[in-house]
């Protein structure tokens, strides 16, 4: 019998990192958690300590320190606080699988501290690849780390490469739903509700990425993700709404075959998949029939309408800081969305005037990306009056 892989979540109280954790406590004899962090949920970070007994705890906010620990005194967990205390404790704690399950560009600095510390990593959090692309696959490439994707598209076609060679892959597919508003014209969308927004046909996820799907952002960034995972130039990557989201992505190679990965919606999937790899483990997730799912259909996306993904396509092939720039942008303003204090029309207004402010840097070292993270912030704040 194998000894139990230890694993790290980043974000465990979260969509991906509560599933993940659904996915060891089926295979207890394959998975062992010993790192789990959060940032302000610490109710839930302490009963999943209690429940699985990790060595460390983090929590970001640091006014909860005290309530943490003093709810695993005696248990023989040790608990940090704060935003350092996260990098530091991913880089000394033994596990070898790191899942990154942080939202957003809080998820940067811990992958770095994981690279550098030798420690493979299942990547949910894509704004790391976004905005420092470059830096990070290198990085990988330098401390001999692989990067395992575990968004269900970029985890298709992972699947999809298995066995093949990079230099004959001639486009890769991106699936997407098309989120809540498919279909909609640009003067529907001046018209709907935050509570519309976040409720997606087909997943179930945390806000923020629920929004990136309703404006199609998510699809952008994604975009973006697979140029750095696959080493594929913009102009390859194809993007296709497939409304049922039962195909996660394709892959067409030179000789004009494709590809695909299939399955239902379940994020535990690639979860359990990226955590296991490579081997594959039984579940008792439902399976997909075709007879189910009789018609599979397939749309082009509408850039008209949803322009956050001309915004993510001239970013990527801007280069620089550009795609920094884009996600800094897009992370404040769905934030002012969700506060309700942007209308869902003028997100990706918000988004093209904030980039016009922030200097471009072609090569930018992890100094320039947070200072363009912080700019492209600030940007939105003052873009948002003139977008209400």
């Amino acid at each position: 019998m194998k000894t139990p892989k230890k694993i790290a979540i980043l974000g465990s109280t979260g969509s991906i990192g509560t599933q993940a954790l659904e996915v060891i406590r089926s295979h207890r004899d394959r998975f062992s958690p010993v790192l789990l962090t959060a940032h302000s949920n610490v109710d839930l970070l302490i009963e999943q300590s209690l429940e699985f007994q990790p060595e460390m705890v983090v929590i970001g906010q640091e006014s909860q320190y005290s309530t943490l620990k003093e709810a695993l005194s005696g248990t023989g967990i040790q608990v940090l606080a704060g935003q350092r205390a996260l990098s530091e404790a991913v880089a000394c704690c033994d596990a070898t699988f790191v899942l990154t399950a942080l939202v957003g560009f809080a998820g940067l600095e811990p992958t770095i501290s994981a690279l550098k510390a030798g420690k493979d990593i299942g990547l949910a959090n894509k704004e790391t690849l976004v905005v420092a692309g470059a830096m990070i696959t290198e990085m990988a490439t330098k401390y001999g780390c692989r990067i395992i994707p575990v968004d269900s598209e970029h985890s298709a076609i992972f699947q999809c490469l298995i066995g093949e060679e990079e230099e004959i892959i001639e486009k890769i597919i991106l699936t997407a739903s098309g989120g809540p508003f498919r279909g909609f014209s640009l003067e529907q969308l001046k018209s709907v509700s935050r509570e519309q927004a976040l409720k997606h046909p087909n997943w179930s996820m945390g806000a923020k990425i629920t929004i990136d799907s309703a404006t199609m952002m998510n699809k952008g960034l994604e975009v973006i993700e697979a140029r750095w995972l696959f080493g594929i130039e913009a102009d390859n990557i194809e993007i296709v709404v497939h409304p049922q989201s039962i195909v996660h992505s394709l892959v067409q190679f030179k000789d004009g075959s494709i590809k695909a990965q299939l399955g239902l919606p379940d994020m535990k999937l690639p979860i359990q998949y990226a955590m296991a790899y490579p081997d594959r483990v039984e579940n008792s997730f439902p399976r997909f029939s075709f007879l189910q799912y009789p018609n599979l259909t397939f749309e082009q996306p509408d850039f008209q309408v949803f322009k956050t993904l001309e915004l993510a396509y001239s970013a990527l092939k801007m280069g620089g800081n550009a795609s920094c720039s884009l996600n800094g942008a897009n992370e404040a303003v769905v934030d002012l969305f969700l506060k309700d204090k942007v209308h869902f029309s003028n997100i990706s207004n918000c988004i093209e005037e904030a980039m016009t402010k922030v200097d471009f840097h072609p090569e930018p070292g992890i100094e320039e990306l947070v200072e363009t993270d912080r700019l492209a912030r600030i940007a939105v704040s003052e873009a948002s009056k003139f977008f209400i």
